[in-house]
């Protein structure tokens, strides 16, 4: 029997997040782990009258590539990939991967590789996505992968993940929508400032959002959501900062990163762990080393740690910077193959200052 969290989650892609319209071709990408709320997804396209097409994946197919393709099949883009971020209505991704580091033992060069061979197709999906031309949502599904890199039961993190997208509650569309109206108000304040400064233990930065728009993520691209978040002027950023928590990318684990910014471009950047790791994705391209995002997480219902992005960077108290591509519906015209998230912890004697004045202090909004 399906648990009904599950079918609620499905409701919640499906009929909030991408408003499904009758007609729409819709993509459900899922891993075979997520079967069962793939399965919901599908039903729940079809009974709002969508065309669903099915991709589900194993991690063992990505294992298999980084390991014996040569440098052509790396370098191959497959023309469903071109012709789904070309066309596509509507794109849901359901993550359940089976070992979330099978791809550990890789070659990094050949993850940056493909990476660079699908930078263009990326960057059509990013044009069509801020055109509001293709609407798109990722969720995680409950799987023992996940479960363990959270150092939690199956059971405990399967509720872990349904009270933070609001899956366990009698109204999940109305939860997001309180969501949507308080994350307005910070975003509304933002809009034509110029000049933000970030101090803390951790952090002495500055950057420039003139001309720059925050985003308020209520839910409609990411399941949870819970953040407001910008691309900077690509060379404004000014400082350093010690990142609280391990960055995850591409099957690997990386811990104490430190960057230093000038005029825009991170000029050191040290790891305690994994760190050729870290310079090897930072040299993807010419535009890796600059931020693509600065963000503010605001889910303060997720507080734990789970070395999962979608959940980890909405933590309430904490920013995050992205390294690569930036957003353009936000205003931001940085382009690479990599999109890289690190958090911050702002608990304890930090602060967020915007043209001067106080707008968040110690993990709290002061506006």
């Amino acid at each position: 029997m399906v648990d009904p969290r599950t079918k609620n989650l499905a409701d919640i892609l499906v009929n909030y997040s991408i408003k499904v319209k009758p007609g729409d071709w819709v993509i459900v990408n899922g891993n075979v782990m997520a079967l069962p709320l793939v399965n919901e997804v599908y039903e729940q396209v079809i009974k709002a009258g969508g065309n669903p097409n099915v991709l589900l994946g194993d991690d063992q197919f990505q294992e298999s590539k980084f390991l014996y393709a040569n440098e052509e099949q790396l370098n191959w883009v497959s023309p469903i990939s071109r012709l789904i971020n070309e066309k596509a209505d509507a794109i849901i991704h359901i993550a359940a991967p089976g070992n979330t580091r099978s791809l550990n033992s890789v070659d990094p060069k050949k993850q940056q590789s493909a990476a660079a061979a699908h930078q263009e197709v990326t960057q059509i999906f990013r044009e069509r996505s801020a055109a509001k031309d293709v609407r798109w949502v990722i969720s995680n599904y409950p799987c023992p992968a996940y479960a363990q890199e959270a150092d939690m039961s199956l059971r405990d993190y399967a509720d872990f993940v349904y009270q933070a997208t609001y899956a366990d509650q009698d109204d999940p569309v109305g939860a997001w929508q309180k969501v949507h109206d308080e994350q307005q108000r910070l975003v509304d304040w933002l809009a034509g400032k110029k000049q933000v400064t970030v101090k803390g233990p951790s952090v002495d930065l500055s950057l420039s959002i003139e001309g720059r728009t925050f985003i308020n993520a209520d839910g409609e691209k990411n399941m949870p959501s819970g953040e407001i978040f910008t691309s900077p002027v690509e060379d404004s950023a000014n400082g350093w900062i010690r990142f609280s928590y391990p960055a995850i990318a591409g099957g690997r684990e990386v811990e104490g990163i430190e960057l230093q910014f000038k005029d825009g471009k991170v000029i050191s950047a040290k790891a305690a762990k994994n760190e050729e790791y870290l310079n090897t994705m930072l040299d993807t391209d010419e535009n890796a080393r600059y931020l693509g995002e600065f963000a503010i997480g605001t889910n303060y219902g997720i507080q734990k740690f789970t070395k999962s992005i979608l959940f980890d960077e909405k933590i309430g108290g904490t920013m995050h910077l992205a390294v690569g591509g930036g957003f353009i519906e936000a205003g931001g015209e940085n382009q690479s193959a990599i999109h890289w998230d690190m958090i911050c912890d702002m608990h304890d004697d930090s602060e967020i200052h915007v043209d001067g004045e106080l707008f968040y202090k110690n993990g709290e909004f002061m506006v």
